[in-house]
This record gives C-alpha cells, sequence and structure tokens, in this order.
C-alpha cells in the first residue's frame, strides 16, 4: 500500500469537510486518487479538494429574468 493514502474521513477532517459528501464525491469519481479498499476509502493527503461551483453570480436570480422574458413576449 502507497504511503500517501490516508482514510477519507481523516483527509475531510483535514481539509474542514463534510465525510459524507466526499464518499459520495469518491464514488461518482471526483477524486483522481480515491481508492475503495473493502468498506473504506483511501486517498492521497496531497489531494486537493476541486469546488466546481458557479461563484461568480453569473446566474443569481436567472429564474425571475427568465419569467420576465416571458412576461414580456405575450
Amino acid at each position: 500500500m502507497d504511503n500517501n493514502l490516508i482514510p477519507l474521513t481523516q483527509w475531510t477532517k483535514v481539509n474542514g469537510l463534510d465525510p459524507r459528501y466526499c464518499r459520495r464525491k469518491a464514488a461518482r469519481g471526483g477524486y483522481k486518487t480515491a481508492v475503495k479498499i473493502g468498506r473504506d476509502w483511501m486517498i492521497d493527503k496531497n489531494e486537493k479538494n476541486v469546488d466546481l461551483r458557479v461563484k461568480s453570480g453569473k446566474y443569481k436570480n436567472w429564474r425571475k429574468q427568465s419569467r420576465i422574458r416571458c412576461v414580456a413576449k405575450k
């Protein structure tokens, strides 16, 4: 076993993340180095958590904007 692999729960404590969220993300293939060994997930201790959410505000109030467009067309 590689010396850089640590349990996913320990990795989440170091990075301040929710273990349930990280297990789901690992199962979907969201981490490059996550490996399931038996029933436990192991991950490289140097793996970075990449957050792909849009934080620019680009989609802020998008429902309201599309509704205004629909009303204006009538």
